[in-house]
């Protein structure tokens, strides 16, 4: 299918591009340019006195304090602001003013020779393209002089009067041998410049995580360093991979919400803080900085409320309003997240039906009932079984479970005072005292010579609930060691 213009479109982008050409013949040329230069980006005022009218956005041949080169022009200073998009002189110091002041890298030394040719944008584009192989050959004989350095870029001018090299390094280098071999070797003059892992962004880094461009890249011209105290105060996550930035240093852009965050922080009560609502009096626990909110635990029920800081009074107020009745129904899901809110709602509605708190802690209860009481039978069959062996007062030689409490453990003496364990060697063996008697059941039981040499008070004991055990002739049971 065909597409044929429409007859009065056509007449309006006629009328359009007449009345342009008309306003274009009545500019004059300007009398200053604004222009943008150089690998870092720096910016500077030249005069110009062509016949030219060239808008923003074209190539222009400067004479800098570094040499002849190419720079982008940014606008026109000219006094009566030849076109819509011109500045005067006074904006543009102003401007530079509120960026940085003196650290701004702006420059006013050096003119305006022409309009870029065809020719000139040439030989530029051919000169970068010849930098990275520069910058292999200096990385080379910087590693062949074993100099502690990383070369970034090597950047070439129009004219070809200089050639700068940006490097990092942690320490000073004594780079005068090689000056000498790159002068020698290029054939013009060699500037080393020294730089930081920010300004090594600004060189070749292309795009944050945010999708633009870096800032160090596009606009900033005095790049300051960050504090941590930045992100701690807007609450961002402290997470290194998180708020640093392509040089791996904090992102730049913590910095342009700072003074703001100051500003809204200076409104808002210190936490533990004694405030007045319109609830009542109460202690500040939380605050929000951009919302404004200030989390109060109300004295007299507890409640905490989310109030607007704006909506605080003092504490009397607050208290003769609760007194008076006042004082509005709390709104306690007020400045809460919608899950925290609908967690809180469903229990306050689980509390307010009685039968079916009762019913759901009974079911609880017995649920956790039947998976204790196997654990509690095997431990009871375990300690039934260490404590009462066949050989141990048990009838029959079957062990008993005895019931299981926690015995009191005795405190610790030395070796010749307390109860000792009855020795069952042979009399003969040990050559003191007479020999253990046998009890009724069997077993063996300390004499009485022995029992009554020890050191130790006697104790009533207590018999063993349900225990079918044998008791000796001193009323003690027997086959107990303790």
């Amino acid at each position: 299918m065909s597409i044929f213009p429409l007859p009065q479109f056509e007449t309006d982008l006629d009328d359009q591009r007449h009345a342009d050409i008309i306003a274009y013949k009545k500019l004059k040329p300007p009398t200053s340019m604004v222009l943008r230069f150089g690998s870092m980006k720096l910016i500077g005022e030249f005069p110009y006195d062509g016949d030219a009218k060239p808008g923003c956005g074209s190539k222009i041949v400067a004479s800098t304090h570094r040499g002849t080169e190419i720079g982008e022009m940014l606008t026109s200073t000219c006094p009566n602001a030849g076109c819509s998009k011109s500045v005067t002189r006074k904006e543009m110091l102003e401007y530079i003013d509120r960026s940085g002041g003196k650290d701004y890298p702006f420059f006013s030394k050096g003119r305006i020779l022409r309009v870029a040719t065809v020719e000139d944008l040439q030989t530029f584009d051919r000169l970068k393209e010849q930098a990275p192989g520069w910058r292999n050959r200096v990385q080379e004989l910087a590693n062949h002089y074993m100099l502690d350095m990383k070369v970034v870029e090597v950047e070439p001018i129009l004219g070809g009067e200089l050639l700068t090299v940006y490097y990092l390094s942690e320490d000073r280098v004594d780079f005068r041998e090689l000056v000498k071999d790159l002068g020698s070797e290029f054939g013009t003059r060699v500037e080393m410049r020294q730089i930081g892992a920010r300004d090594e962004a600004r060189l070749v880094a292309d795009y944050e995580k945010c999708g633009q461009h870096c800032c160090c890249k596009q606009f900033l011209k005095v790049l300051k360093p960050v504090s941590m105290r930045s992100a701690k105060i807007q609450k961002a996550t402290l997470d290194p991979l998180k708020i640093s930035g392509r040089c791996g240093r904090l992102m730049c852009c913590l910095r342009y919400e700072d003074k703001t965050y100051d500003d809204l922080r200076k409104n808002l009560p210190r936490r533990k803080s004694r405030v007045g609502t319109p609830h009542g009096p109460g202690e500040v626990r939380d605050t929000q900085i951009l919302t404004q909110l200030v989390l109060v635990s109300l004295d007299h029920n507890r409640e905490q409320v989310a109030v607007p800081v704006e909506e605080l009074v003092s504490v009397e107020e607050a208290e003769k309003l609760l007194a008076a009745g006042n004082a509005p129904a709390s709104d306690p899901l007020r400045g809460m997240s919608p899950e925290r809110a609908a967690s809180r709602s469903e229990s306050r509605s689980d509390r307010s039906d009685p039968q079916k708190t009762h019913r759901e802690r009974s079911q609880s209860e017995e649920s956790s009932s039947t998976t204790e009481r196997p654990k509690r039978r095997r431990s009871r069959r375990a300690s039934g079984d260490e404590q009462a062996g066949p050989d141990q007062g048990a009838p029959d030689g079957k062990t008993k479970s005895r019931r299981s409490r926690r015995r009191r453990k005795p405190r610790g003496r030395k070796s010749g005072e307390g109860y000792d364990a009855p020795d069952l060697r042979d009399k003969s063996a040990r050559g003191d005292g007479d020999a253990p008697e046998a009890s009724g059941d069997g077993t063996e039981k300390p004499s009485g010579s022995n029992r009554s040499s020890s050191k130790r008070p006697k104790r009533r004991r207590r018999r063993p609930r349900g225990g079918s055990g044998d008791t000796g002739d001193d009323g003690s049971a027997s086959g107990s060691n303790e």
